[in-house]
């Protein structure tokens, strides 16, 4: 293999960004608060991911949680960093056989507020590379969206509530 070769399949740059928004009846305080609640990720995010081993009821800033899903037809697991969450805004960056750098921002909209997700992805080696490749895809076939919706669904109830 060349060393060019061999450079590229060790490093590799962003496969894309996803994007995706819905507006939704809970406010932004609402919205965190189910984002951040371990039990509920798996009913809305994009890959079904259980947090593995977390004893808190909510996932704050500097947490670092494991989480494990399938992906491909692989079990896999990631170490999750959490960056920020807090004034409707969630950012973390998941780490394993590739790197999801993740953001969802909810801003307060007449009416409840206007969610906006954006996904990284990147992968290491050729297997990385591979596994980016087949999340890229499941984002493109809007993965990124349904769970946007998915968000809205759960909050319906949110402004009846209060």
């Amino acid at each position: 293999m060349s060393q060019l070769l061999a450079a590229l399949v060790r490093e590799s740059a962003p496969m894309a960004t996803w994007t995706a928004q819905a507006r939704v009846a809970g406010l932004p305080d609402d919205v965190l608060t189910l984002l951040t609640e371990p039990h509920a990720i798996a009913r809305w995010a994009p890959i079904p991911f259980e947090v593995l081993n977390f004893e808190g009821d909510r996932l704050v800033a500097g947490d670092r949680v494991r989480v494990q899903g399938p992906l491909v037809g692989r079990s896999l697991e990631f170490e999750v960093e959490v960056a920020e969450a807090d004034d409707g805004r969630l950012v973390l960056t998941a780490t394993g056989p590739i790197t999801l750098d993740v953001e969802y921002l909810a801003t307060p909209r007449p009416g409840g507020s206007e969610v906006r997700a954006s996904v990284t992805v990147s992968g290491r080696g050729l297997m990385g590379r591979l596994l980016a490749q087949a999340t890229d895809a499941l984002l493109a076939s809007g993965a990124l969206r349904t769970a946007v919706q998915r968000i809205a669904c759960e909050l319906e109830p949110a402004l009846a509530a209060a």
